[in-house]
């Protein structure tokens, strides 16, 4: 396939006007919530790249599209782009390997007030959970619609390794890939994304916010215009590269006892649909008689701790962190931590690489 690359500054001006005015398609957004690099498919064999820049490099495209007669337009960054009358045909998804960087741990503390929010893709606005993205081997992302009602998302699908969503406030709908009608998300419920699995964001509440956690930290979002979703294929137990679609619905789980005697977990689910590759727990206490925990550590890949309700305090390797809603904690292979003080009402998300990571010292 033919890619003409153009920089430019205003990336979604560049992005409106290539899809508004000259019938491109969407093909590829990388990456999710600060999108720098977007391909669109003009045809079977032409696609253009679009690069955010510091400055507008225009360049001169003919393509050929479904117009009664030749145009010529003129782009926000300056690119000349002259249509020519053809049949119109589906752009093909292309496949591409996936780079997982080796990644660089760290210990990692993130308040809630901590960092502003980026628009991303459809939209949406996100905040860093992890800021120094492990190396880029891991994402952790606080993602947000502030004023609800329909997502201008489309059928698309993410070229990753692990991907799991948590509904942090209000509700949301969503359509999987073989999974039925589209469903209601609400607030402590949690999907895992298998990869490549087809889906799409349909309307959300006002104040809408999710937790969003994948490896690695920058993958490809891909768009399928040939699918539309839902559809009549129901494949509840499909394989998507060794794991399966996972939808846990917070008001009809139980908890069960947990490696720290002193807390509870709900279990997503998450770690026998990943075959023991991630588990995702939301952890509360048994009581809040203020008794510390048990002191804990993992020896895995990569373990965060993120506040839902309520308040608690960790010790962290020495260091008191105040785990309130939204505060994040991510901790390196090694690293030791209790819970000292928790309120009764509180709860925190968990999330581990492998499953069984983390154990009692």
């Amino acid at each position: 396939m033919l890619t003409t690359v153009i920089e430019c500054i205003d990336l979604d001006a560049e992005v409106e006007f290539f899809v508004d005015h000259v019938d491109c398609r969407i093909h590829l957004v990388s990456p999710a919530d600060d999108p720098r690099r977007v391909v669109l498919h003009h045809g079977e064999r032409g696609a253009i790249e679009l690069i955010r820049s510091d400055v507008d490099r225009p360049v001169r495209l003919v393509v050929e599209r479904e117009f009664d007669s030749d145009q010529t337009l003129t782009s926000p960054g300056g690119s000349t782009i002259t249509v020519r009358p053809r049949g119109a045909s589906a752009a093909q998804v292309l496949g591409a390997d996936m780079d997982v960087p080796d990644g660089v741990a760290s210990l990692s503390i993130v308040e809630a007030s901590d960092g502003s929010f980026g628009v991303g893709r459809a939209g949406m606005e996100y905040r860093d959970l992890l800021p120094d993205r492990w190396g880029g081997r891991f994402i952790a992302s606080h993602i947000r619609i502030v004023d609800g009602g329909d997502v201008a998302d489309w059928v698309h699908f993410h070229r990753i390794r692990f991907q799991m969503i948590y509904v942090a406030a209000g509700w949301v709908d969503v359509v999987y890939e073989g999974q039925g009608d589209a469903f209601r998300m609400e607030a402590g419920d949690c999907v895992l994304q298998p990869p490549e699995i087809r889906h799409r964001v349909l309307r959300s509440s006002p104040e809408f916010e999710v937790i969003e956690i994948g490896c690695p930290a920058e993958h490809d979002t891909i768009a399928d215009h040939d699918l539309d979703l839902p559809s009549d294929r129901r494949e509840p137990l499909r394989d998507f590269s060794g794991q399966h679609f996972v939808r846990h619905v917070a008001t009809s789980a139980t908890t069960t006892p947990w490696v720290e005697p002193a807390m509870v977990v709900r279990d997503t689910g998450i770690g026998a649909a990943t075959g023991g590759l991630a588990g995702v727990v939301v952890v509360g206490p048994t009581s809040s008689d203020g008794e510390a925990s048990s002191l804990l550590t993992h020896h895995g890949e990569f373990v965060l701790v993120v506040g839902l309700s309520g308040n608690a305090t960790l010790d962290v390797e020495g260091r008191v962190v105040e785990l309130l809603p939204l505060v994040a904690v991510a901790l390196p292979a090694g690293a030791r931590w209790m819970w000292t003080i928790r309120s009764s009402d509180h709860s925190a998300l968990v999330v581990s690489l492998p499953a069984d990571a983390i154990a009692v010292v």
